[in-house]
């Protein structure tokens, strides 16, 4: 063991140290995270008698356990809770390298958290939207005149718009209209303000790592919506198609 490695076992490591190792395999780990994931209960770092925290080498194989579920497998963080117990248990370990719980928990669906992170930082020109989703120009002016695709403030685009847009055409080749499709947009409007209305005490609240906190329910919440919608809709066609 290195020096610096006895030294941690005996002192631990402070939250700025285990920064620094975290950040070279997790460039976006920082110190608002590190707060949030033991506020969530997944980390719990002793404390000095001042307050500071001290962090031993087994908080930061969980902390990489944690970030590494993530970032690898889209695991929201009550599975990977649920997976640290079953670890803490003796269920399995934290360096296995399968499932270390069973079965997966929780109401997570078929879609995952992870997709409603923000989009990588892509501006795309009018031109390039239309030649990526493989549309024509009147078709995109209709979608911005429907609210299903809303610009930037400069006039760009992201990534969504190009999945977006591709979506549309090939909705509108089973004679679904720009018009028809106003209905999803509404839909999906309710139920973002439904999600909001949940994140927006959590978010505004003064504990730490509540903006993170209040990001991840969105993202769960989010997802589990999405999920209940398809089933719903999977519901009612078997449905109609029955009759």
């Amino acid at each position: 063991m290195t020096q610096v490695g006895q030294r941690a076992v005996r002192t631990g490591m402070s939250i700025g140290s285990v920064l620094d190792l975290l950040r070279s395999d997790f460039p976006d780990i920082t110190i608002s995270k590190i707060r949030f994931l033991e506020a969530e209960g997944l980390i719990s770092p002793e404390r000095t008698p001042s307050g500071y925290r001290r962090f031993a080498v087994t908080d930061v194989d969980r902390l990489r356990f944690v970030l590494t579920a993530q970032r690898d497998q889209y695991l929201p963080l009550k599975v990977i809770k649920e997976q640290l117990e079953a670890i803490d248990r003796g269920v399995a370990s934290v360096g296995s390298g399968e499932a270390r719980t069973p079965r997966r928990l929780g109401i997570v669906g078929e879609v995952s958290p992870e997709e409603f992170r923000s989009a990588r930082d892509v501006r795309l020109g009018r031109a390039d939207l239309l030649e990526r989703a493989g549309i024509e120009d009147a078709f995109l002016t209709e979608l911005i005149r429907a609210g299903l695709i809303v610009p930037g403030a400069a006039g760009f685009f992201d990534e969504d718009a190009i999945a977006l847009a591709a979506t549309a055409k090939a909705m509108a080749e089973f004679g679904l209209e720009v018009r028809h499709l106003r209905a999803f947009k509404l839909a999906a409007d309710r139920e973002a303000a439904l999600v909001a209305q949940i994140a927006g005490p959590v978010a505004k609240s003064r504990d730490a790592g509540a903006r993170d906190r209040a990001e991840e329910l969105v993202r769960e919440l989010a997802a589990m919506s999405l999920t209940l919608h398809t089933y719903l809709v999977k519901s009612a066609v078997r449905s109609a198609l029955d009759k």
